[in-house]
């Protein structure tokens, strides 16, 4: 039995063997549209160059989700595919997959295919693709059904944290006021915000200067769920010191068991913009 643990490129993965000849992971990219320009969000992008380009242009930019075939391609590939997506509130990227699971199973009705709405972003979908190639590995034969409730309980635990330093985007998109964001940045505000079980951004509160984030991140996360040997991947846009100073805060006051680190790509850093920081555990 051959399987494909298959993400968007929200994930911040790359595509990967895991188990040659029957475990892969298969990572389908989403579209930015700066401008006149089209940015893949592949392993070629340059995160850098994107965000330049994004800060340059007058106008909102967008995003475009993957199309149903490259799902569908993905899923033909393999007997049995486990697919997470970015939150269905943020993308039309879950619909796109739900409607390739259907096509390729109107073709191929012996194939097992579930789609997850991981209702976050980056970590999240980090969080379970390891979870779904642990329990693949750890059975000689697993069930299907059993292996997708096992991961739809596991999504429904799982919390994402992200903070801001930037707002330009917001402001191009109509989503904030450029008086307003223009004001949190000369005084150096940063926004905390979490994703709601529905998926969706929820702005929980607005911390002055790094140090006092960093803290409320902390608290936040220390309130949200029991973090006993929790993995807290941590996804940063271009922000490695924040990240290494935010880590050492939440390994010492957290009882986590590890805080592993992942570089923005391009969706991820269109949404987090430079110095963005996104947690999930």
């Amino acid at each position: 039995m051959t399987y494909n643990i298959v993400c968007d490129s929200s994930s911040d993965l790359k595509s990967a063997v895991l188990r040659p000849d029957w475990l892969r992971l298969v990572v389908v990219p989403l579209r930015i549209s700066v401008g006149e320009q089209e940015f893949t969000d592949n392993e070629e992008l340059n995160v850098p160059a994107l965000l330049d380009a994004m800060q340059a242009e007058k106008s909102a930019s967008g995003t475009a989700c993957p199309s149903p075939a490259a799902f569908a391609h993905a899923f033909e590939e393999a007997d049995c595919s486990l697919c997470f997506t970015i939150s269905g509130s943020l993308s039309g990227t879950y619909g796109s997959a739900v409607l390739a699971r259907d096509m390729v199973l109107e073709e191929h009705p012996e194939k097992k295919i579930c789609v997850i709405d991981s209702k976050s972003t980056s970590g999240g979908l980090v969080l379970l693709a390891r979870r779904a190639q642990a329990l693949i590995e750890a059975a000689d034969d697993p069930d299907f059904e059993t292996l997708c409730d096992q991961l739809r309980v596991y999504q429904a635990s799982l919390r994402t944290i992200f903070t801001l330093e930037c707002y330009d985007n917001l402001i191009k998109n109509g989503r904030m006021r450029p008086l307003v964001g223009t004001l949190l940045h000369t005084l150096g505000i940063h926004i905390i915000a979490d994703a709601t079980p529905q998926g969706a951004i929820h702005v929980a509160e607005k911390s002055r200067g790094e140090t006092r984030t960093y803290q409320a991140i902390v608290e936040q996360m220390r309130s949200s769920k029991d973090c006993t040997d929790a993995c807290v991947v941590l996804s940063n846009c271009e922000n490695l010191s924040g990240a290494l100073k935010l880590k050492e805060l939440i390994l010492r006051e957290l009882p986590v068991r590890e805080v592993p680190f992942l570089p923005c790509r391009g969706l991820t850093s269109y949404y987090a913009m430079r110095n963005g920081l996104i947690l999930c555990f």
